[in-house]
């Protein structure tokens, strides 16, 4: 049956609207005068950024209220409170609660909640020139802010990440009434309000300034380029270019998620993207389902660690860390396409064990013609990497100018073909124009779960920075027992156990502003084979990243294994199982790169240097994933197992072999014993599998 003819799956298509945007959008009942709403505000927010980022010059605190009224008022516009199915309850009582479909109830705390946002901006010189000392005013919209801003957050993205910042808050004030091991001196209501609404420590802090400056155009850009075509593309130029090999469907998977992710940083929204056309597909060849659906969902996770977006977390890392968006891009390219090359191993070995074969020609799109039908959305994305790494110009310039171009291919594409084809001009160009306006009305819904993250989080930093950071500092030290390897263990887990209920943003946010500056602190004590060990801020930080992302397919929770088994019509637990055994190869990363900083290339700016690195940890991630799997080129017996955990860790960090015998500087010849082993270990189980073969024959 060709590719064309495989139709997404009807549960795919039943969860794309409710799991695309449970990262970050909307998910609400949009009928009505809703969706009229919806669409005008959306739009508007979208020309507003677009505006921002060109010709419009606003003061930064500005851009950031106005980009949280936008967000918030559409998340009351289109969540209502609670939603109960059945109907039992009394027709008033439903009014009250909202539920089942927005009611005035939500449109007047949608108006209030934006003017709260507002509120900064309406009062911006008194709030100034009483910095510290809100008046009593101050205090009533600052409350009524918070609380609103909790409860937009609990409907759009669920309840933990309220609950997690209510607690922060409840420390802030019970902080002098506490145990002596807990306790710290707290904040008066004045002074929480100043820090929470009037400052650009609290909720108008760095990771808000993020959304509304950076990652909005991103997400902007990704929706315009998946609307135009473009994810249909890179699909189907995956098929065309992998599929023939064996296991090729799942290959091609790992590709089109990779493609995909790259421009939409958003695991949930690639999964049901690209998972409706992908996991039917590996199913016809021969993948299992709950396979199926676990490459999908490891593969979209690992989206987001892919360059040149790497979702929202990246731009607040770059704010972080204090270095300019490209530098974050260069320390995660190895451990991203290193991660993406160890999962397309995977497929390789699983289609091995299974005795899988590839798709016929026949049953392949030609490659070279669908090259060249969807040669132009390649032009924008070069468009971006040529602004951020050849220009050296800012994220925020880079993606404004992507977007600039690519509205040019949307609205003159249809144009073009009326042209070639000689039909109507006015209606093609009409046609565009129509694409390019929904594309900017869902670039604005698609953020609204976004905003709302970073300014909620923006509350658990501004809390931190109350005092409350330096006491639950100490506190996960006293934890640790000093011990690095202990921190990291904890971190890895609480991330993990967060990731569970919240999005990767903020997720990481918490981590990082607990753990990332003791992770640094800790390692700088270390000695290891006689050199200090000391951990760039930047390693810390991508640490904390990897494993909150790694949250979204780890059982209970895992939303992404959630809608991929959803489209697989497969056990959720068993997918996110699945799917959490091949992500264990990008867990591995994030531990080598804190102790071995070549893999994010600190202090490496040669290109072949960097490519031989690249190589060496593909090699070690295969090594690993070989281990993991229990099959390299043929099932593995101990001995096999042992020799490549030896080659993972020596592939991976050189110097914890080199060290013992060698100067730490000529650490690059644990490279060669690493290749050795595996070389040693291909040569005796093709020796045994010559073996089997001559003696069943």
């Amino acid at each position: 049956m060709p590719y064309k003819n495989i139709q997404p799956s009807p549960s795919g298509d039943d969860y794309r609207e409710k799991l695309a945007a449970a990262e970050h959008g909307l998910r609400g009942d949009s009928v009505g005068i809703t969706r009229i709403i919806t669409f005008v505000l959306a739009l508007c927010w979208s020309l507003f950024q677009l505006a921002s980022a060109s010709f419009l010059l606003l003061d930064t605190v500005y851009i950031r209220a106005i980009h949280l009224a936008f967000a918030i008022s559409l998340v009351y516009f289109n969540i209502p409170m609670i939603k109960i199915a059945g109907t039992s309850w009394r027709w008033d009582l439903r009014i009250l609660l909202a539920m089942n479909r927005v009611t005035i109830l939500d449109y007047l705390l949608g108006i209030i909640a934006a003017f709260c946002a507002l509120y900064i901006v309406v009062d911006y010189e008194g709030i100034a020139s009483r910095a510290g000392v809100p008046t009593t005013r101050d205090i009533i919209f600052g409350f009524m802010l918070v609380i609103l801003l909790l409860e937009a957050t609990r409907r759009v993205i669920g309840p933990a990440l309220p609950v997690i910042a209510s607690l922060f808050i409840v420390y802030v004030f019970t902080g002098p009434h506490l145990p002596d091991f807990l306790a710290f001196k707290g904040a008066s209501l004045s002074r929480f309000i100043s820090q929470m609404t009037m400052d650009t420590e609290g909720i108008y802090g760095v990771p808000l300034h993020v959304s509304a400056t950076v990652v909005f155009l991103f997400v902007l850009f990704g929706t315009m380029l998946e609307r135009a075509g473009g994810g249909n593309f890179f699909i189907q130029l995956a098929i065309s270019g992998l599929g023939r090999f064996r296991g090729g469907a799942a290959k091609a998977a790992v590709l089109g998620s990779a493609l995909t992710g790259v421009v939409s940083g958003s695991s949930i929204a690639n999964v049901v993207t690209t998972g409706t056309f992908t996991i039917p597909l590996m199913k016809k060849v021969g993948y299992p389902a709950h396979k199926a659906a676990a490459v999908e969902v490891a593969s979209s996770i690992n989206g987001q660690l892919a360059p040149p977006v790497m979702g929202a977390a990246a731009f607040i890392i770059a704010e972080y860390v204090n270095v300019p968006y490209i530098e974050v891009a260069k320390a995660a390219a190895i451990p991203a396409f290193a991660a993406y090359a160890g999962l397309l191993w995977i497929t390789h070995v699983e289609a091995c064990k299974l005795g899988l074969r590839g798709l016929s020609r026949a049953e392949l799109p030609p490659f070279w013609k669908t090259m060249r039908e969807g040669l132009h959305f390649l032009i924008p994305i070069g468009m971006l990497l040529y602004e951020l790494v050849i220009m050296q110009h800012s994220a925020e310039l880079s993606v404004f100018r992507a977007i600039v171009v690519l509205a040019l291919i949307m609205l003159g594409e249809p144009l073009a073909l009326a042209i070639v084809h000689k039909t109507s001009k006015r209606r093609a160009f009409r046609e565009g124009f129509k694409t390019l306006v929904l594309s900017l009305s869902a670039g604005g819904s698609n953020m609204a779960g976004v905003a709302m993250a970073t300014a909620s989080a923006g509350i658990i930093v501004g809390c931190v920075s109350l005092g409350l950071g330096q006491q639950i500092t100490s506190f996960v030290e006293i934890l640790s027992g000093g011990n690095i390897f202990l921190l990291l263990l904890i971190t890895a887990l609480a991330s993990l156990l967060l990731g569970m209920g919240l999005p990767t943003t903020a997720n990481y946010i918490i981590m990082a502003s607990l753990t990332a500056p003791i992770l640094v602190q800790l390692a700088s004590g270390i000695v290891v084979h006689g050199v200090a060990l000391a951990v760039p801020l930047m390693a810390a930080h991508l640490y904390c990243f990897y494993f909150g992302i790694l949250a979204d397919d780890t059982p209970p929770v895992g939303l992404a294994a959630y809608a991929a088994a959803a489209i697989a019509d497969t056990s959720p637990i068993a997918t996110g199982i699945q799917g959490f055994l091949y992500d264990i190869r990008t867990a591995i990363l994030p531990l080598m790169f804190i102790f071995n900083h070549d893999i994010i290339l600190w202090g490496i700016d040669s290109v072949p240097e960097a490519l031989f690195i690249f190589g060496m940890t593909v090699l070690g991630c295969m090594a690993f994933a070989s281990l993991t799997q229990g099959w390299f080129i043929a099932k593995n017996s101990l001995l096999d197992s042992i020799l490549l955990l030896f080659s993972t860790f020596i592939m991976l960090y050189p110097a914890l072999f080199t060290g013992f015998f060698l100067p730490h500087d000529e650490r690059y010849w644990g490279y060669a014993v690493g290749m050795a082993v595996m070389g040693l270990i291909a040569f005796m189980q093709h020796t045994r599998s010559r073996q089997a073969q001559e003696a069943t024959a």
